[in-house]
C-alpha cells in the first residue's frame, strides 16, 4: 500500500524535555494504525504536530506527495487531516446537527446543499441521527464522543486521528464505538488511533506502534507487539525474567 502520511525524524522540545524525539512513523492508504504508550510518551504531542497545533523543532511531515511541516492547521484540515480530542468540546449552545454542519462547511469547505447531505449521512454513521436537534451541551459522554468523531468526519478526512475516544466509556459503549470505527474504515478512511484500552485497538487496527519517552519502541502485528517482553515490561509494568 502507498504511504499517505509519514513522519520523518520528528522532534518537539519543551525546554529540556524532548516530548517527541526523532520519531519516524508512517501510515499507509486505507490502514488503521494503533498507538499505545505510557502517559507522557508523546502520543498526543505527535498528533498536535501532525495537525499543526504545535510546530515541530525538527524533522518533517509528509502527507500524500506534499511536505506539510510548515502549513497552518486549517490548510492541513483542508488537505484531508481530521482529528478528535481527548476531551470533547462541542459548541454547547448549538444542536448536534449544527455542530456537524460547521465541520462540513468550514472544515471541508462544502456548499450548503452538499454540507447538509454530508452531515445527515455522518449522523447516521455515528449513531447520532436521533439526536440531531438536541443541544450538544446536554449530551452524555458517549454521545459527546460520537459528536467529536462526527465533527472530524465532516471535514472529509483522508487520515483520521483518534485521541483516546474510548476513555471513560463502559465496556458496552466501547463495543459500540468499535463498531462505529469499523464502519468508518470501510469507507476507506485511514486511521491513527491512540488508546489505552488496548482490546479496542486490537479489534480494529492492522498494526500497533508503541511509544516511550517520545521515541518509537516497536511496531508490528498487534498480537506480536503485545506479546513482546519489552512491551509488557515497559507499557504494562510486567517484570520479565
Amino acid at each position: 500500500m502507498a504511504e499517505l502520511l509519514r513522519l520523518e525524524s520528528l522532534t518537539k522540545r519543551f525546554g529540556a524535555l524532548a516530548a517527541v524525539d526523532g520519531l519516524t512513523l508512517a501510515l499507509a492508504e486505507g490502514e488503521a494504525l494503533g498507538v499505545i504508550g505510557p502517559n507522557g510518551a508523546g502520543k498526543t504531542t505527535m498528533f498536535n504536530l501532525i495537525t499543526g497545533d504545535l510546530r515541530a523543532d525538527g524533522g518533517r511531515i509528509l502527507f500524500g506527495d506534499a511536505d506539510i511541516t510548515q502549513l497552518p492547521p486549517h490548510r492541513r484540515c483542508h488537505a484531508g487531516i481530521g482529528r478528535t480530542y481527548q476531551i470533547p468540546h462541542p459548541f454547547g449552545g448549538m444542536t448536534v446537527f449544527e455542530n456537524v454542519l460547521v465541520g462540513a462547511t468550514h472544515g471541508a469547505g462544502l456548499g450548503e446543499r452538499e454540507a447538509y447531505a454530508d452531515s445527515i449521512a455522518i449522523l447516521e454513521t455515528t449513531g447520532l441521527a436521533r439526536l440531531g436537534n438536541r443541544l450538544a451541551g446536554t449530551l452524555p459522554l458517549l454521545d459527546r464522543k460520537r459528536l467529536e468523531l462526527a465533527r472530524a468526519l465532516a471535514t472529509r478526512p483522508r487520515a483520521l486521528l483518534l485521541d483516546e475516544i474510548a476513555g471513560g466509556l463502559t465496556e458496552h459503549e466501547v463495543r459500540e464505538l468499535i463498531g462505529t470505527v469499523r464502519d468508518i474504515r470501510r469507507q476507506g478512511v485511514s486511521i491513527i488511533w491512540i488508546e489505552h484500552i488496548v482490546h479496542a485497538l486490537t479489534a480494529v487496527v492492522d498494526r500497533l506502534a508503541v511509544m516511550v519517552f517520545g521515541k518509537l519502541l516497536t511496531q508490528g502485528d498487534p498480537a506480536s507487539v503485545m506479546a513482546s517482553p519489552e512491551v509488557q515490561e515497559t507499557y504494562m509494568g510486567i517484570a520479565v525474567e
